[in-house]
């Protein structure tokens, strides 16, 4: 009665399966023996290497068949691996060098070559236990399809180390990709609605007051004088919508300086400490610049905090900003602060965010960057005019 119950769609699936491997497993290993042949015996020609590049481009395809059918009958799960970088204009060398040192092509080499043994082994145990040893064929076949399973994500499953690398550098990709696109919004609208509509008004303004020229001239003065103060206002919304692109005071003189401007605007005292040999390069001294920002300007809102610091410093080949401060602490990355979306940009260009504010203060936020020179470019020389 047991045996019979045990006998489900699933054990036939892996009956199927086990009974496939010989003759997938003969193709399998004639292909990847006459691949690794013709490769290595024709390396010393012209040919060879690329004979062998094109072989693997084939084991690819043949692990991806065996991913399929081990997703089919032994119901596992098994993700498929990336696809090999392909950067247009790269040449020929490169693109073969990288498919050479392809270590999904080759570990599915090595899975073809050891499949022609262990298919043999279940095809004829699977035969036997379906003449005669009906009765356990169930868990007989349990047990090799298991070790089916286990060859399977152990040879043919993407290194899990570089694909949740890769993974992680896609979705900080499409951070990057909607940080950028909200700023280009916040730009946009803030221009639309600031200096937009004050220019509008300001251009306005002067034609009812060259209307009034010779009417009232009086009227027109006072009009002129009120568009005077219309452009004061939409140069000074310019400038700071300016400053919050980027700050003509950390291009001209760096950290250092920004900060400390930065600092004077905030509601309570700051120290600002930058230690650093040089100048870090412009997309990383832009970021340490926002973040440092974003963090004091979270000080002036929430922290109520009688004092803070902010330091900035190299180890090695990182980046770090340290910003404290002696408020009411309980600081969240889910706190509606603000903190999430930095540590989202940081994570973006391989950086770390780490918060530490326990209820009452004080509050600690480290900041960790990559490190890269700034580069260097020697102005080309320009003819003066009449030379």
């Amino acid at each position: 009665m047991t045996a019979r119950i045990a006998y489900d769609r699933h054990v036939w699936k892996e009956v199927a399966h086990l009974l496939a491997n010989l003759p997938i497993a003969l193709i399998g290993f004639v292909y990847v023996v006459l691949m690794v042949a013709v490769g290595a015996g024709l390396s010393v020609t012209v040919v060879g290497l690329p004979l062998l590049a094109a072989g693997l481009g084939g084991a690819r395809r043949l692990g991806r068949a065996e991913r399929a059918r081990a997703r089919a009958l032994l119901g596992i799960r098994v993700e498929e691996p990336s696809p090999l970088p392909h950067r247009p204009g790269g040449g020929f060398f490169p693109w073969l060098w990288t498919v050479l040192k392809d270590s999904v092509a080759w570990r599915t080499v090595l899975y073809e070559f050891i499949r022609l043994p262990w298919g043999v082994l279940t095809f004829v145990v699977t035969l036997v236990g379906l003449v005669v040893l009906w009765p356990v064929l169930p868990y007989l076949v349990r047990v090799l399809s298991n070790a089916d399973r286990a060859m399977v994500r152990g040879l043919l499953s993407p290194s899990d180390e570089l694909e949740r690398r890769i993974a992680e550098l896609e979705s900080d990709r499409g951070v990057v990709v909607d940080t950028a696109a909200a700023d280009l919004r916040r730009i946009e609208r803030d221009l639309h609605d600031g200096a937009q509509a004050r220019l509008v008004a300001l251009a306005m303004g002067l034609g009812l007051a060259k209307e009034k020229l010779l009417e009232d001239p009086q009227a027109a003065a006072a009009m002129v004088d009120e568009a005077h103060g219309e452009v004061k206002l939409a140069l000074q919304e310019l400038r700071d919508l300016a400053r919050g692109i980027h700050p003509a005071v950390l291009t001209d003189r760096g950290l250092d300086a920004a900060l400390s401007s930065v600092a004077t605007r905030c509601t309570v005292p700051v120290t600002v400490t930058v230690d650093l040999p040089e100048r870090p390069a412009e997309a990383i001294e832009g970021i340490a610049y926002f973040t440092a920002s974003e963090l004091l300007q979270n000080v002036s809102k929430h922290s109520r905090a009688r004092r803070a610091a902010v330091d900035v410093w190299r180890a090695e080949d990182r980046l770090l900003i340290q910003v404290t401060d002696d408020g009411c602490g309980g600081a969240r990355l889910d706190g509606g602060t603000g903190m999430a979306g930095l540590a989202e940009r940081l994570g973006a260009v391989d950086g770390l965010f780490v918060l530490d504010s326990p209820p009452g203060g004080p509050t600690t936020v480290t900041a960790e960057l990559p490190w890269r020179r700034r580069a260097t470019f020697r102005p080309a020389s320009r003819k003066r005019s009449g030379d």
